[in-house]
């Protein structure tokens, strides 16, 4: 299909207004990248977990087969802890239209096997301009919270209130699926969640549901099965409801994310997201996907006299 450059700027436009409202960064690279990086997570804490690994990826983004980003994520899981950094940016024609770089980072201990979040920041810059949000979790529940530029007053925005921030995960958090007992964590289990995240701004959900099940093979690193869910969002609160983009995410029917493991962990992370847009299909995608186990934390040894 013949593209015109007035309407794959709006549409361009458009794809910003959905990146922003997820805010889930998360694999947050910059404005599509951000929208891509959204999944939903795994809760059982009854299962412990006792394995340990690193991962690093390197991701591109497309829209309607036009490169617009790439990004990497370095994720490490110890045996009581996990660290996640991301980071990426915008170029082709869409860093003529905003040039866009951003770097997130969650860590927190491990509960069942589960990543929960203790810290979060995230800071996107955007045409000159810096966004930066920072929150303190303890017990799922957001103590402490920095937003800069703080959103202008609006009578149309539905609140954000106390009860929005408590048992929530982070965009980054969100993004690690943990799957309890002794199978192959790729498998439907991993779908079939729901994950009440907040993002600094905006509260949200994001629901899963199984697909199918599918064999990758990156260009580095790993190749085998993945899980394929369909996600869901609805916007819960610290949003406009007749925004475009809100409204457009809130009815999409035909995301997919899919799910790959972290190598010695039963922790699975997005290798490919796809959203579509109104001028085609906006898909980010791993082209190395490396992980490696993490020999465990040799126990200290006391010496008898």
């Amino acid at each position: 299909m013949q593209i015109g450059q007035d309407d794959f700027i709006r549409s361009a436009r458009s794809v910003r207004g959905i990146g922003r409202a997820l805010r889930a960064t998360s694999c947050r690279t910059a404005a599509l990248v951000v929208a891509l990086a959204a999944a939903a997570l795994a809760a059982d804490a009854g299962h412990v977990a006792g394995a340990q690994g690193r991962f690093e990826a390197e991701y591109s983004a497309t829209l309607a087969g036009i490169p617009i980003g790439r990004g990497n994520w370095v994720i490490e899981i110890s045996d009581d802890q996990f660290t996640a950094t991301a980071s990426g940016g915008t170029f082709g024609i869409v860093r003529i239209l905003t040039q866009g770089h951003g770097v997130s980072t969650a860590q927190g201990p491990l509960n069942g096997g589960q990543p929960v979040p203790q810290s979060y920041v995230s800071t996107i810059t955007n045409d000159k301009r810096i966004d930066d949000v920072r929150m303190a979790f303890a017990g799922g529940n957001v103590k402490e919270l920095s937003v800069e530029p703080a959103l202008a007053p609006s009578p149309d925005r539905i609140p954000v209130t106390d009860a929005d921030r408590h048992n929530v995960l982070d965009p980054m958090t969100a993004t690690l699926v943990h799957v309890s007992g002794n199978g192959d964590p790729v498998s439907p289990q991993a779908c079939g969640r729901r994950a009440a995240v907040f993002d600094g701004r905006m509260r949200f959900d994001l629901k899963s549901e199984f697909k199918r099940i599918e064999t990758v093979k990156a260009e580095k690193g790993y190749q085998g099965p993945v899980v394929v869910c369909a996600v869901y969002f609805t916007p819960i609160a610290g949003y406009n409801p007749e925004r475009y983009a809100i409204r457009y995410l809130a009815a999409l029917r035909d995301a997919e994310v899919w799910f790959a493991p972290i190598y010695g962990t039963r922790v699975l992370v997005p290798y490919r997201f796809s959203l579509p847009t109104p001028v085609g299909t906006g898909v980010l995608q791993a082209t190395a996907f490396v992980s490696v186990p993490k020999p465990p934390r040799a126990a200290a040894v006391t010496k008898t006299q």
